[in-house]
């Protein structure tokens, strides 16, 4: 049965998932909103495009610490370290993140994609997987400077991970890295548009403004 407990926590993962960090990022010091620019998107990649890398790498650890910090919430709760049901609530609170980050309540309900936050997640409720799914993410983004490309592999990638590499055999964590994996290609549908048509925007992190 889902306690108040459990209610006030994924409301607290909901709203740090909700905190804005690119449009702050950007309106406070450099008085632009990035999602009038770029992708339109209040992500770290937008900033990174839109603003450079001084503003863009706090951004994407900011946002990647919103997913981490939102499942460490669990610890508070009243379910067992380790449990099933524990690991269905470190879900509920990443969830509850993510749509904090994509549909923020403290930005007008326009936020950004939320890879950076899933990533934070996912770092948190499998950390082994993630850890190996970001080597594939930093590998396709040096090979083609495509994060929409990166992203999408790295995602795709993350169930093969647990079940034929680490061989999870938890069926909620089978689950999950299966949604993770769907998610990253909904919500990467125009950038997938884009990649077929040659229209996408590279990054290089070691090139991009200050």
């Amino acid at each position: 049965m889902i306690q108040s407990l459990d209610i006030l926590l994924i409301l607290a993962a909901y709203v740090l998932g909700s905190i804005p960090t690119a449009v702050w990022v950007g309106k406070l010091f450099y008085g632009i909103d990035v999602r009038e620019f770029g992708s339109g998107n209040a992500g770290a990649t937008n900033t990174f495009r839109v603003l450079g890398k001084k503003a863009g790498i706090p951004v994407l650890i900011i946002d990647i610490a919103k997913g981490l910090g939102a499942v460490l919430l669990a610890y508070l709760g009243r379910y067992e370290v380790g449990t099933n049901p524990f690991i269905n609530f470190q879900i509920a609170l990443g969830v509850a993140a993510l749509l904090g980050h994509i549909f923020p309540i403290l930005a007008g309900f326009r936020g950004g994609k939320g890879v950076a936050t899933l990533l934070g997640v996912v770092l948190a409720v499998q950390p082994e997987a993630a850890s190996i799914a970001l080597v594939v993410f930093l590998v396709m983004l040096f090979a083609f400077k495509y994060v929409s490309l990166a992203s999408m592999t790295a995602g795709l990638s993350f169930p093969f991970i647990g079940i034929l590499l680490l061989h999870y055999n938890n069926v909620t964590l089978i689950a999950f890295s299966i949604v993770v994996a769907f998610l990253l290609i909904v919500t990467h549908k125009k950038n997938i548009s884009r990649l077929l048509k040659k229209q996408e925007s590279k990054v290089n992190l070691f090139n991009a403004k200050a």
